[in-house]
C-alpha cells in the first residue's frame, strides 16, 4: 500500500488541502488505485482509459439516479462504445438474487460482451451487487467503483468483497472480485443525510480502533468537522481509512487470516442486522452497536483496559450512532452469529481488541459471551 502523502497521524484530519490523494491496493496483477478528492469525474485522464471504446453499464439506485446520474452519464458516455444505465431499488432489503437479476437482464438484452465495464455508482449495496454481477457475468468482467456514501468510500468499495444477502445471513453469497479503480469523490457526500454520514463514521472509527490509536483520537477530536461534511476533513479521513484497509487487504486478500480484523464489531453487528431484518438499521449503525458489544467482550477477557473502552465509546457516541443492543437472549444472538462468515462449524469467532490499535480474532467461551451480552443490556452504553 502506498499513498501520495503520508502525514503524521496527528495532522491527518487537520490537513487543509483538498488536492488529489492516491492509495494503492497492492495485489500484483489485480492492483488498483483509490483516488480521493473532489470533482473527479471532470478529470477524465484518471478514468477514461479504462472505458475507452468499451460497452459501459452504469449501475445505480433510484435515489442517486435522481440526484447525480445525469452528470455521471454525461462524463462517461462520450468515451463508451455503448452506454446503458441500470437503476436498482434503494436499500439493503433489495440486496438479493431477485434484484441482482435486473443487472444480468439488462446486460444480456443489450448484448454486452466480455470486454464490458460495469460502473457501480452508489452506496455499499450498489457496489456489492455490481461487483458480484461483474464477477459472474460471462465469468468475469471489469468494474469501477464510484462510491457515494462515506461508508462505501472508507470500506465496502475497497478490497474486492462483493455479494448479496440471504435471509439467514448477511453477505453469505458472493465472490472476491477486485475493481479496476475506485473514485472516492467528496462531492457526493455533501448531500448525505445525517444518519448516513454517521453510519459511515462507524467504519472510520473501526479503522482507528483496530490499527491506529492516534487516528482514532484525531477522528474524535475532529468529529464536528466530519459531521458537517467539511471536504478537507472527509478527504483526509477517507484517505487514512483506505490506507489502513489497503494494507490489510494487501496482506490477506481472501480473508484467510489477517483480513478478518476488519470485521471488528461486525459479528454482533451482522447478527443485529439479520435479526431485525435488513434495512431496519443501516449497516454502520449496526456496526456501531456491535463495537460497543465487542469492546465489552474484549474488556471482560482482560484484553482491553476500561479507559480504552471509554475512549472508543466516546467516539461512537460523538458520531451519533445507536449504542443500545436489541434485548435478545444470548441464544438468539448466537443463532444469528453462527451463520457469520467468520464462524467455524457453526461456532462464532470474534474480532477482539488487545488495546486500541491492536486487533485479532479468536473463539470465546459462550459463558463469557453470555456475560458480555447481559452486561450490555443491563448497563446500556450512554447514548
Amino acid at each position: 500500500m502506498t499513498s501520495d502523502a503520508q502525514p503524521h497521524a496527528a495532522d491527518l484530519l487537520g490537513h487543509s488541502s483538498t488536492t488529489l490523494r492516491r492509495v494503492s491496493v497492492a495485489l500484483g496483477e489485480r492492483s488498483y488505485e483509490v483516488l480521493i478528492g473532489e470533482d473527479l469525474m471532470k478529470q477524465h485522464q484518471l478514468w477514461a482509459p479504462l472505458i475507452q471504446g468499451r460497452q459501459v453499464a452504469l449501475v445505480t439506485n433510484e435515489t442517486i439516479a435522481k440526484l447525480y446520474a445525469a452528470s455521471v452519464r454525461e462524463a462517461l458516455e462520450p468515451f463508451a462504445a455503448n452506454f446503458i444505465q441500470i437503476e436498482l431499488p434503494d436499500g439493503e432489503a433489495y440486496k438479493d438474487w431477485q434484484h441482482l437479476q435486473l443487472i444480468f437482464d439488462a446486460l444480456l438484452s443489450h448484448r454486452f460482451d466480455r470486454r464490458s465495464v460495469l460502473v457501480a455508482f452508489g452506496g455499499g449495496v450498489v457496489g456489492d451487487m455490481t461487483g458480484f454481477a461483474a464477477a459472474c457475468y460471462q465469468r468475469g468482467v471489469d468494474f469501477i467503483q464510484i462510491p457515494t456514501t462515506l461508508l462505501a468510500q472508507v470500506d465496502s468499495s475497497v478490497g474486492g468483497k462483493t455479494g448479496i444477502n440471504h435471509p439467514a445471513g448477511k453477505n453469505m453469497i458472493g465472490a472476491f472480485h477486485q475493481p479496476k479503480l475506485v473514485l472516492a469523490d467528496a462531492r457526493w457526500l455533501h448531500s448525505l443525510p445525517e444518519r448516513e454520514l454517521s453510519a459511515g463514521l462507524a467504519e472510520v472509527i473501526k479503522h482507528g480502533a483496530i490499527a491506529d490509536r492516534d487516528y482514532l483520537e484525531e477522528v474524535l477530536a475532529n468529529m464536528p468537522a466530519l459531521l458537517k461534511a467539511e471536504p478537507a476533513a472527509l478527504i483526509a479521513a477517507v484517505a487514512r481509512s483506505c490506507e489502513i484497509k489497503a494494507a490489510v487487504v494487501g496482506e490477506d486478500e481472501r480473508e484467510d487470516d489477517r483480513r478478518a480484523v476488519l470485521n471488528f464489531g461486525h459479528t454482533f453487528g451482522h447478527a443485529i442486522e439479520a435479526g431485525l431484518g435488513y434495512g431496519v438499521l443501516l449497516h454502520g449503525e449496526a456496526v456501531g452497536t456491535g463495537m460497543v458489544m465487542a469492546s465489552e467482550l474484549s474488556q471482560r477477557l482482560g484484553l482491553l483496559a476500561p479507559s480504552d473502552r471509554e475512549r472508543l465509546l466516546a467516539a461512537i457516541k460523538a458520531a451519533r450512532l445507536p449504542m443500545q443492543a436489541p434485548a435478545w437472549s444470548t441464544a438468539e444472538y448466537v443463532k444469528w452469529m453462527s451463520v457469520d462468515k467468520k464462524a467455524r462449524a457453526g461456532r462464532p469467532r470474534f474480532v477482539l481488541l488487545k488495546g486500541l490499535g491492536q486487533a485479532f480474532m479468536r473463539e470465546v467461551d459462550e459463558a463469557i459471551v453470555d456475560q458480555s451480552i447481559k452486561a450490555c443490556l443491563e448497563q446500556p452504553a450512554r447514548n
